[in-house]
């Protein structure tokens, strides 16, 4: 199956009965194609030791849930070609600063015993050897990325049901990358209520397309005002990675394998 993984917000514009395997998943970009985009944020370098002394273990950047999202989001709709029932559930996480650092979605398609995870990450982070993630101190899985754009890299694996059960009752989703250094940076990503989300009922398309609107407001409103405190210059948008564009109004789709 294949479909527009599209970065911005959780529209409901997307035609489950066309394309439905790649739906939207993060509210990054508030345009498609917009006029006049504001300067690219510029990603944070991680702490560098002191000269002399070796890093000891990954750089840890903790991400918090998009404040005007309030919970994990469940869209589901019917893919006509397949004629099955396919759902995500995704939330989108920012820096303390509030700054869109990554997303995550799972999907769920009816029928098929395999789910997929896949994550919206910063740019400038090493494409090999991918990244891994688990829950909690669970064996991490491997993931693959699947294509870049200019506002970000799309990485996906295939998980079972005993993975989803452990989101569902962990505490922490940990993802591992490699920046352009070769230091291990981790996302840890919390999973409050990601249980409700993933077997709750899904949302009704008119709140999403409301919930669409006013979280465009809000990101463009928040980076109008980081921009005029900064002088029209880069924020830390993308803690751990290298220097580069971080996600910014302007999305593209992504068409990766089937599940």
């Amino acid at each position: 199956m294949s479909a527009s993984f599209r970065l911005s917000t959780r529209a409901l514009s997307i035609a489950l009965s066309t394309a439905i395997g790649l739906a939207p998943m993060a509210s990054f970009a508030q345009q498609a194609q917009p006029r006049q985009a504001p300067r690219p944020a510029q990603p944070a370098q991680p702490a560098q030791p002191p000269a002399g002394q070796a890093a000891t273990g990954p750089t840890v950047v903790q991400v918090k849930p998009e404040p005007s999202q309030t919970t994990w989001t469940k869209v589901c709709g019917k893919d006509e070609t397949a004629n099955k029932e396919i759902c995500y559930t995704t939330r989108d996480f920012v820096s303390d600063q509030g700054q869109p650092v990554l997303a995550v979605a799972v999907y769920d398609v009816k029928g098929d015993p395999n789910k997929i995870v896949r994550f919206l990450m910063p740019l400038g982070l090493l494409l090999q050897p991918g990244i891994r993630f688990g829950v909690d101190t669970a064996q991490p899985t491997a993931g693959r990325y699947a294509i870049c754009f200019p506002n970000g890299c799309f990485a996906e694996a295939q998980v079972k049901d005993d993975f989803i059960n452990a989101m569902k009752k962990g505490n922490t989703l940990s993802v591992s990358v490699q920046n352009q250094g070769a230091r291990e940076v981790s996302f840890a990503i919390p999973l409050t209520d990601f249980a409700k989300g993933f077997d709750g009922a899904a949302i009704d398309p008119k709140v999403l397309e409301e919930q669409q609107k006013q979280l465009q407001d809000e990101l463009a409103k928040r980076q109008e005002e980081l921009r005029q405190r900064l002088g029209g210059g880069g924020a830390n948008a993308a803690p751990g990675a290298a220097p580069g564009a971080a996600p910014a109004p302007g999305a593209a789709p992504a068409t990766p394998p089937k599940p």
